[in-house]
Formats: C-alpha cells, sequence, structure tokens
C-alpha cells in the first residue's frame, strides 16, 4: 500500500482513538477566523446590492477552498521531500478532517444526560441548530438522531470519500492532489455552508456559492452511503430497496443530501423522523422520513451510531482491497 493510502486509514484510526482535542488548533478554527475576515471586508465593500454580495461570495469560496486546498498540497508535497516530519503532519491533519469519534462523543453526551431534560438539553444544545430549551425527552432523542444521520455524511463520510479519492489520484500522478488537499477543500466548503449557507439577510446572497458547492461535494458520498449502509446492518437482500426508498424520501427535503442521509437512517433503523423544528428565526416543517415506523428512543440512537462505525470499517476494507489490487495490477474485466 502505498504511503498516502495507508496514511488516510491511519487517520481514521487516529480519529477514533483520539478525536479533537479541545487544547489543539483545529484547521476548521483558522477556516472560520477566515471566512469571518473575508465576510466583513465583502459585505462592507457589497453594501446591500444582490449581485455584489453574490459576486463577493463567490470570491470567499474560491478563496478558501483553493487556499485550504493549496495548503494540503503543499504538506503532501512535504511528505515526498521529508517523509517522516511530512507524514505526521499530514496524518494529523487528515485525522482533523474526520469527526467520527467527536460524533459518537457528542450524542454520547445527549443520551447520558438523560433522563435529567436540562442536562441532555445542554449537550444538544453544542450539536443541533433547532431551539432545544423546551424539548420533551422524544424529541431530544429524534434530534439526536437526525444529527447522528446528517453528521455521519458531513463529518466522516464526506471527508474520508474525498481522502481515497485525493489517496488514489496520488498514488497514480506525484503532483495530483492528494487525500489532504481534497479533505481540506471538501472541509473548506462545509465551513462555509455552515457559517454562511443561511436563507436571510445579505446570506441568502453572500452564501450562495459555498452552499452549493457543499451540496455538489456531498452529493455521491451521501448516496454511496445510501447505497452501503443497509448492507452492514444485517439485511443484506433489501438494501437495494432501501436504498432506492431513501432517495424517494430524501428528495422531499430542502437540501439534496441532508434529507437521503437520514432518510438512509431511518431505513436501516427503522425509525421515523422529520417533523416541527423551531429555529432561532422561526418554526420550519420538515419532511417526515420513514412514516409508519416508531419514534427513535435511545437504543435506536446507539444503534445508529453503531452502524456508522461498522460502515466506516467496511468503507476502509473496501479502499485497502481496491488499492492492494490496483497496485498489483488486478483489473477486473
Amino acid at each position: 500500500m502505498h504511503l498516502p493510502a495507508l496514511l488516510v486509514v491511519l487517520a481514521c484510526v487516529l480519529d477514533r482513538l483520539v478525536g479533537d482535542p479541545r487544547w489543539m488548533l483545529h484547521p476548521v478554527q483558522v477556516m472560520g477566523w477566515a471566512i469571518q475576515w473575508l465576510r466583513q471586508r465583502s459585505e462592507g465593500w457589497a453594501g446591500d446590492a444582490p449581485w455584489r454580495l453574490r459576486l463577493a461570495g463567490a470570491g470567499i469560496t474560491l478563496l478558501l477552498t483553493l487556499g485550504s486546498g493549496l495548503l494540503g498540497w503543499l504538506l503532501e508535497q512535504l511528505a515526498r521531500l521529508h517523509p517522516l516530519l511530512g507524514s505526521l503532519l499530514m496524518l494529523v491533519g487528515l485525522a482533523s478532517a474526520l469527526a467520527g469519534r467527536s460524533l459518537e462523543t457528542a450524542v454520547g453526551d445527549v443520551l447520558r444526560g438523560l433522563p435529567d431534560l436540562e442536562a441532555a438539553r445542554d449537550q444538544l444544545a453544542w450539536i443541533v441548530g433547532r431551539e432545544v430549551m423546551d424539548l420533551p425527552e422524544p424529541e431530544i432523542l429524534r434530534a439526536a438522531a437526525e444529527t447522528t444521520a446528517e453528521n455521519a455524511v458531513d463529518g466522516l463520510f464526506a471527508p474520508l470519500f474525498w481522502m481515497m479519492l485525493g489517496a488514489v489520484l496520488a498514488g497514480q500522478w506525484s503532483l495530483a492532489p492528494g487525500p489532504l488537499a481534497l479533505a481540506w477543500i471538501f472541509k473548506a466548503s462545509s465551513t462555509l455552508d455552515s457559517m454562511l449557507g443561511y436563507r436571510h439577510g445579505k446570506l441568502r446572497w453572500l452564501g450562495t456559492a459555498g452552499a452549493r458547492l457543499d451540496d455538489v461535494l456531498t452529493w455521491a458520498p451521501t448516496r454511496l452511503v445510501a447505497l452501503t449502509l443497509p448492507l452492514i446492518a444485517g439485511a443484506p437482500r433489501c438494501w437495494l430497496a432501501r436504498f432506492n426508498t431513501a432517495l424517494q424520501e430524501g428528495a422531499s427535503d430542502p437540501s439534496p443530501n441532508a434529507g437521503v442521509s437520514q432518510a438512509a437512517y431511518a431505513q436501516t433503523v427503522q425509525v421515523q423522523l422529520g417533523g416541527r423544528n423551531r429555529y432561532p428565526d422561526g418554526w420550519r416543517e420538515k419532511p417526515i422520513l420513514g412514516l409508519g415506523f416508531k419514534l427513535p428512543d435511545q437504543r435506536a440512537v446507539e444503534r445508529m451510531l453503531r452502524l456508522t462505525l461498522r460502515l466506516e470499517l467496511l468503507w476502509l476494507s473496501g479502499f485497502v482491497l481496491a488499492v492492494g489490487a490496483w497496485g498489483t495490477g488486478v483489473r477486473i474485466q
């Protein structure tokens, strides 16, 4: 196995063992600071003109994604010149782009807070955008299930998908963008979407480019999750039917990806997600996913977390086999 592929596998192990230490500066924090700095200057130039705000948003998106990708590419080239130092920096950078351990810990903290509603709400407020102040236990569990399903893609499988693709490219061409470059491009687009991708005020125009790019980069990983998740859930015979159902149900969500990822988990775990949520700017009605199934309980959320880990192992196993087959010249006819 070549070095970029090996580092992807080791990064997944490191992420599961360590997660994101609070004392360590995270690349997403730096991206967030850059976005805030660029936003302040862009809004000062654009004023209230929609076309200027759209242009400024496109500029922010271009600068942040290309800058993040270039920094990742430079670290990849450093790993070729100085294998020990460069590889260590790449490994930490790759692990920082994954959030498997962080998601498991954050959702687990919510579950451990129950049945104390105040404790559970306090933990939930860190990981969801909806208002949690008056949520009863069933709604807390629904929110935990939905954020598990959505962030499994956003925080784990989408960056892992781009890492794997980058590792394949880097294994073939030394100057191609590798796993860290593509992972950080994705993380930049995801951070742009989370900070600017709102449909109110100036962000309706300023955040358009970042949100659209995030939709594009998350499209394929989301559908790959929906395709492979049923395979590790003990029901391989109906995996294609569940995949098709997830696509159909997810299409009713305003997001081209969040609905599909939540529908995939809803179908696999046999729970009902979606419904009415209150956000700081008002109430929103989300489409019902898995209609007719029971509402998620604590065991269902825990199963979602276990399935996420098992699916990560499946992806890694397939990746290692594919890279090994490619490296030995095996071709599928």
